[in-house]
């Protein structure tokens, strides 16, 4: 549909009804985990089970649509911290990222749940899901290509088994990892898992009786990781 272009009286009503059922499903999740059941859902929206069938096919179907929001969620948050900082500050940039995924983790903890947390039974993620979850990704590599077109982060070099290699090599067939060293984009891997490991580790109580103040702990895993990357010094 052309942008401005308004919704007929049945199109605008079918929207908010998948909106109303991705809600009640939300509240699902945090009840009861991703053990969704299209029945309950259809129970809490006052409908016949048939009826939720007509907005989603299945239940994966509608796992797909939740975890599509989330990752969109979560990509619009980090694009939009990231893109506050100054383009010179390449550590403010990375620091940027990862606050920003914290911070919608610990506000969205459930949706994060979906997406870092156990997988579903019986569930595979369709490539409707790749270019979210991706978008993350792509920002913060573009930190460290923007680096090394400056001049301001040095390639490190680091010996990779050839195996590893070949896998980098084939990421940087992508235009936007292709500027990016494989040394330099191994680094990048690395510190993207100890991201989100730290975030998981907190919201999963792995972190219980080890740490008391989640928020230094957090920034002193970010600000290891703009060094190890060259970042800042």
């Amino acid at each position: 549909m052309a942008e401005g272009t308004a919704l007929s009286p049945r199109a605008q009503a079918r929207l908010e009804t998948i909106e109303q059922i991705k809600q009640i499903a939300r509240e699902h999740l945090a009840a009861d985990g991703p053990n969704l059941s299209l029945r309950a859902v259809a129970r809490d929206l006052g409908v016949v089970s048939s009826a939720v069938y007509r907005y989603f096919a299945s239940r994966d179907e509608l796992l797909t649509a939740l975890i599509v929001d989330a990752y969109t969620a979560l990509a619009d948050a980090v694009e939009a911290a990231e893109s506050q900082v100054a383009r010179r500050d390449l550590a403010g940039r990375w620091l940027a990222i990862g606050r920003a995924a914290r911070e919608w983790a610990l506000e969205n903890q459930h949706e994060y749940a979906l997406l870092y947390g156990s997988p579903v039974p019986g569930y595979a993620a369709p490539e409707d899901t790749i270019e979210p979850a991706t978008r993350p990704v792509i920002l913060a590599m573009g930190v460290l290509r923007d680096g090394v077109e400056r001049g301001a982060v040095d390639p490190p070099a680091d010996r990779l088994p050839k195996a590893v290699r070949a896998d980098l090599e084939a990421m940087r067939a992508n235009p936007d990892f292709e500027d990016v060293p494989p040394t330099l984009l191994a680094r990048g891997m690395s510190m993207w898992a100890l991201l989100f490991g730290t975030i998981s580790f907190e919201l999963f109580g792995r972190l219980t009786n080890a740490v008391s103040d989640y928020d230094a702990y957090f920034e002193h895993q970010l600000r290891v990781m703009t060094r190890y990357l060259g970042l800042s010094k």
